[in-house]
């Protein structure tokens, strides 16, 4: 099929190398000429494991392209994603300008008959007000339908998601749009959940909203382990052998972050209330979620006494390994917090860096996480990657002004660093 995504950042880049790797012929439009540009020359903009390899693949089958001309990509199109933004508004709600901005484009666009796919996260009934904005424009001159396609994509592990997915959801308001998506997915072997627009839409709310809460939960578990001490990783082990409940989204740590969980939060809180229901479940989780950063300085400061002239390294800048994206990183707000206290921050991620540097001032960024480690009065771990798992804690604390290990994450074995010499504090341990 002839497919156009329109909006490359995470979901929509993924998208489209994904669906010219099923065998589809899909144009990637984005109005960055620079990205396009970049992306022609097979430079990604993010950092996405096997993205990069795919995209080559795509490019040089002859199956991917990128434009920044939309029209010309829906003209040649059957099918049109929209996977442009929705940033959080001051207020909670997803800012939607950029859906729209499409919508017009795409109604000023339709020769004929095109099915247009909302695939972005957005509020409930959006797909209901993308027809009719189309509709308006178009004057019911040519016919298309609206569909809704929510993604379930992990950051880090996204072409993984997309190519082997637990469900496929389509929420249309007819067979042909039906049939027409059935047709796009039909080479991936997993169930398809056929709905109306706005249950697919809940759907996506209520499943982000979902784990967010077990994150939290956990989390709040874990504060109750500090003060009774218990240990969270057995508790959550002991959880997870229960079917009903399963061991994933239940690592307590400094909090979730990145582009979704805290958005799609924010906003599902603001459809409810909108809904003439009062969400406090999810209230909670969130503010749950921002005590997190709070406790870990607070172990910090237990074990420095004061921040101010001490240097504290900072292992992990992304919200998550695997992905170079700090937005909404609970790095970024404990880094601010440490800068504000005084304190002296040396940091290193593995691929975060450059995006860090945009938005941190003050920090002395390091080649690795020995360098970053000499002379400091502790090591804070914010983000969860293989490498920090591996690291020699000998070398490190031998490194180290004090042997001080306030792990965000979780990710070590608290009686074999204690072994070592080191103050250790976990979240929840």
């Amino acid at each position: 099929m002839n497919l156009s995504v329109v909006g490359t950042g995470y979901v929509g880049l993924v998208t489209a190398a994904c669906l010219a790797d099923l065998g589809h012929h899909v144009t990637g439009v984005d109005r960055d000429a620079g990205r396009i540009a970049a992306l022609g020359q097979n430079r990604m903009p993010f950092y996405e494991s096997g993205l990069e390899e795919l995209v080559r693949k795509g490019q040089q089958a002859g199956r991917l392209r990128f434009l920044t001309d939309t029209a010309a990509a829906i003209d040649a199109s059957e099918v049109v994603f929209i996977t442009v933004g929705t940033p959080s508004r001051d207020d909670g709600n997803a800012d939607l300008t950029e859906v729209s901005a499409v919508a017009e484009v795409i109604a000023g666009s339709l020769r004929d008959y095109r099915l247009i796919v909302e695939k972005s996260t957005v509020p409930i009934r959006t797909g209901e007000r993308i027809r009719d904005q189309i509709q308006l424009l178009t004057r019911g001159a040519v016919p298309f339908d609206v569909a809704c396609n929510p993604e379930f994509l992990r950051e880090g592990s996204a072409v993984y998601d997309f190519m082997h997915p637990d469900r496929v959801v389509l929420g249309v308001t007819n067979e042909r749009s039906e049939r027409l998506l059935r047709e796009v997915y039909g080479p991936l072997d997993c169930p398809i959940l056929v709905t109306d627009l706005t249950t697919a839409e809940m759907i996506k709310h209520a499943s982000n909203a979902f784990l967010a809460m077990k994150i939290s939960y956990i989390n709040a578990i874990a504060n109750i382990c500090e003060r009774v001490g218990a240990d969270v990783r057995q508790v959550a082990d002991g959880m997870g052998y229960d079917r009903r409940i399963g061991r994933a989204f239940l690592d307590a740590g400094v909090g979730y972050g990145g582009s979704c969980f805290p958005k799609d939060v924010a906003a599902f809180i603001q459809i409810a209330k909108e809904a003439g229901y009062d969400f406090r479940l999810l209230e909670e989780v969130a503010r749950i979620n921002e005590g997190q950063r709070d406790l870990l300085l607070r172990h910090l400061k237990d074990a420095l006494w004061v921040l101010r002239n001490r240097t504290v390294t900072v292992l992990g800048l992304a919200y998550k390994a695997n992905t170079d994206d700090i937005r909404e990183a609970p790095a970024v707000a404990i880094i601010e917090e440490l800068r504000r206290e005084g304190a002296v921050v040396r940091a290193y991620d593995p691929a975060a860096e450059a995006n860090a540097r945009r938005v941190l001032d003050g920090v002395l960024y390091c080649t690795d996480p020995y360098e970053a480690a000499r002379e400091s009065d502790a090591v804070v771990v914010l983000t969860d990657w293989d490498e920090f798992r591996a690291l020699d804690l000998a070398r490190l604390r031998d490194l180290m002004r004090r042997p001080v290990l306030v792990d965000g994450r979780n990710i070590f074995d608290p009686e074999a660093v204690r072994a070592l010499g080191f103050h250790y504090a976990g979240m929840g341990r």
